[in-house]
């Protein structure tokens, strides 16, 4: 019942802005994270960061900390990117529905791991050249 639609991608050169978006519907669980996630080819998908909608709280791997933000509007999670490297050249993909783990207070806990999410939008592109 959950759908999510990514849009934003683009080429851009090394130092440049993107904002991602995705929209979400059907979604209800509140207590849950969403997240983005990145794959390059030939490399395994990764986390880049995690948001908990309903106490406004995120987190980011080190990679991207202090360039990307994630923010959320009604509907809506957003990826802020600024200072692109072209290694964040990838296909970025929006997912929801992370509980909390076991023991835990909130859904940031415990890192980015794909098979904790259960939605997956189709996935946006973004490219950054030299």
């Amino acid at each position: 019942q959950v759908h999510l639609v990514e849009s934003g991608g683009g080429s851009v050169q090394a130092g440049g802005s993107l904002r991602l978006s995705c929209a979400a519907s059907g979604y209800t669980y509140s207590r849950n994270c969403l997240a983005w996630f990145r794959q390059a080819p030939g490399k395994e998908r990764e986390g880049v960061a995690s948001i908990y909608l309903r106490a406004n709280m995120a987190l980011l791997v080190d990679s991207v900390k202090g360039r990307f933000t994630i923010s959320h509007s009604p509907n809506k999670v957003y990826l802020q990117m600024d200072s692109l490297k072209p290694e964040d050249t990838a296909t970025y993909y929006c997912a929801a529905d992370r509980p909390p783990q076991l023991g835990s207070t909130t859904c940031l806990q415990g890192g980015l791991n794909s098979y904790e999410y259960n939605y997956w939008g189709q996935g946006t592109q973004v490219i950054v050249s030299s």
